[in-house]
């Protein structure tokens, strides 16, 4: 099922305001008090509409077979809890939760219970909220929907730009801090500003198991092994570098296995520029992210772990392309066991496999070598590498996206549209995207 803009709109501030309520409550019975659960002002939990956005447009197709649909809800909602909270304690320098004391999870970002209930929302998301939710915001006008649409998001924006001015007040008196109580209320008398007194007690209130001075300590004594070797551990510069890594080379064995396989030589490339596959360099940094911490477990466990999410990130990489760009890469409708066509099994257990070989061999080995660069060039050569690589892909997804329309017939609306005809014509796109298949 494909969703409009405007009905995803109103999903999102819905399920949003569901999340905080829920959220709230909970915390409420645990610490005895009522206290406002999210980070914004508003009675809004983004994490829970954006989770229920995911489920919508990627999981739609799964609604009849409930064991996918939860697996798959377990792998989105878990990069999208992974990702919030390195945000988070990236900007804040403060941990908002820890899910340390469970076996299964990943750096204290999620556990295993949570993972199950948000596969059981997922449930709930698509077998009951949606079919109820449209019924209702499809008897409100859409004329007046949208004004109240517009006004949500504005005062959602104002909340944002509040929220990330008392941020920027926060983190310039962070280092002082000693204690998270006391120095609350000394940082708010210092700004002496009525708007993020506010801010900072609920803060507080909502999030006492706030850990700033064990954090800052840990990162001071890891500060003098971080500066040893460029991209050490597994940071940032290190899954940018195995994103282009892994990029290149996933586009030259794919056209590889094509060559034998189908008897002839393809492009495999995801870009327009350069032997690049997005797909292989995401998936590689994904694997990294979600296998680092395993990295010493058995063969059979990080083959049951890559299985899982190389099949669920394939499955929603098809929907992605599909539902941006109208273009369909693979098809697996004549493969058995397959899953919609998006998946099969086969191909899953060999997602499994490449766990194993580049948790156990590949990542040790191009993690050596890229610790090797210099730590004077390496910081400004990633950040040149991940300019051009971002022109790539904008200009890439330009073009496809011309490319589905001139097959639907739609003329060139403006100048932009009109350079990328010209210098990417359906015979160049062909070229490069031989498998890729328009549709509505």
């Amino acid at each position: 099922m494909h969703y409009h803009y405007y009905e995803l709109g109103w999903l999102f501030f819905i399920y949003s305001l569901l999340g905080w309520c829920i959220g709230t409550v909970v915390s409420a019975i645990r610490q005895k008090r009522l206290v406002n659960f999210g980070v914004l002002n508003l009675p809004l939990c983004p994490l829970y509409g954006f989770s229920a956005i995911a489920y919508s447009v990627f999981l739609s197709e799964l609604k009849d077979s409930p064991v996918f649909l939860v697996l798959g809800a377990i792998v989105i909602s878990a990069c999208m809890m992974v990702l919030t909270g390195l945000i988070l304690t990236r900007i804040f320098h403060r941990e908002w939760w820890g899910y340390e004391r469970f076996r299964i999870g990943f750096h204290g970002f999620i556990s295993a219970p949570l993972l199950l209930y948000f596969g059981a929302a997922a449930l709930f998301v698509l077998w009951v909220g949606n079919p109820l939710l449209l019924r209702l915001i499809h008897l409100i006008p859409k004329g007046l929907g949208k004004i109240i649409l517009y006004v949500l998001f504005g005062f959602l924006g104002i909340d944002l730009l509040w929220a990330l001015a008392v941020v920027l007040k926060w983190r310039s008196y962070i280092n002082r801090m000693s204690g998270v109580t006391d120095n609350m209320h000394k940082m708010s008398a210092s700004f002496g500003n009525v708007i993020t007194r506010p801010v900072l007690r609920r803060l507080e209130r909502s999030y006492p198991n706030i850990e700033t001075e064990k954090i800052l300590k840990a990162k001071a004594e890891e500060r003098p092994k971080q500066e040893a070797r460029f991209a050490e551990g597994c940071g940032f510069y290190k899954q940018v570098w195995l994103f282009l890594i892994g990029s290149f080379f996933g586009d030259i064995v794919e056209t590889v296995f094509c060559r034998f396989s189908l008897g002839s030589w393809m492009s495999r490339s995801s870009v327009v520029y350069g032997p690049f596959s997005i797909v292989w360099g995401f998936a590689c940094s994904l694997l990294t992210a979600f296998l680092y911490r395993y990295r010493d477990r058995n063969d059979r466990f990080i083959f049951l772990y890559g299985t899982i999410v190389g099949g669920t990130y394939e499955y929603v990489c098809s929907v992605f392309t599909e539902y941006v760009f109208g273009t369909v890469f693979w098809n697996y409708s004549k493969i058995p066991f397959n899953l919609g066509g998006r998946i099969n099994l086969l191909y899953c257990f060999f997602w499994g496999i490449v766990a194993v070989f580049w948790v156990k061999g590949a990542y040790p080995f191009l993690s050596y070598w890229i610790e090797k660069i210099p730590k004077k060039i390496g910081p400004a050569l990633t950040w040149i590498l991940i300019v051009l690589m971002s022109g790539d892909i904008l200009i890439s997804a330009m073009a496809l996206g011309r490319y589905s329309q001139r097959q639907h017939g739609i003329e060139a609306p403006n100048v932009v549209a009109e350079f990328i005809d010209e210098h990417f014509p359906d015979e160049r796109m062909a070229k490069i995207y031989p498998k890729a298949k328009v549709v509505r």
